[in-house]
């Protein structure tokens, strides 16, 4: 039987949902700072470049913020309303699977 999810329930999940999407807008605007920062950095150090080099830094660092705080965003909200705990592991352990081994070679 699969054990039931915290994320189940409507309130635990928009409570969630809605301090995640906090945790976003404050990560994009602290993006937004730092694309900003590094722009006027680079035209301070190097002047006027083409304005492709300026897109590229502009929207790869933003991807990379994005995605990265996006990501770990997701799994701070599994971790801290107890989904992962939820999870039924069936696997054996990894103590189980070295004295296999051992066994295997002797």
């Amino acid at each position: 039987m699969v054990n039931k999810s915290p994320l189940d329930d409507p309130e635990t999940a928009a409570h969630a949902w809605a301090r995640y999407r906090a945790i976003m807008k404050l990560l994009l605007s602290v993006t937004i700072a730092v694309v900003l920062i590094a722009v006027i950095l680079l035209y301070a150090f190097n002047g006027a470049i083409s304005v492709h080099f300026y897109i590229a830094v502009a929207l790869g660092i933003a991807f990379t913020m994005l995605l990265g705080g996006g990501l770990m965003g997701l799994v701070f909200l599994s971790n801290g309303t107890g989904h992962d705990a939820s999870v039924d592991n069936k696997l054996p352990s990894a103590d189980d699977l070295w004295a296999k081994k051992d066994d295997d070679e002797s």
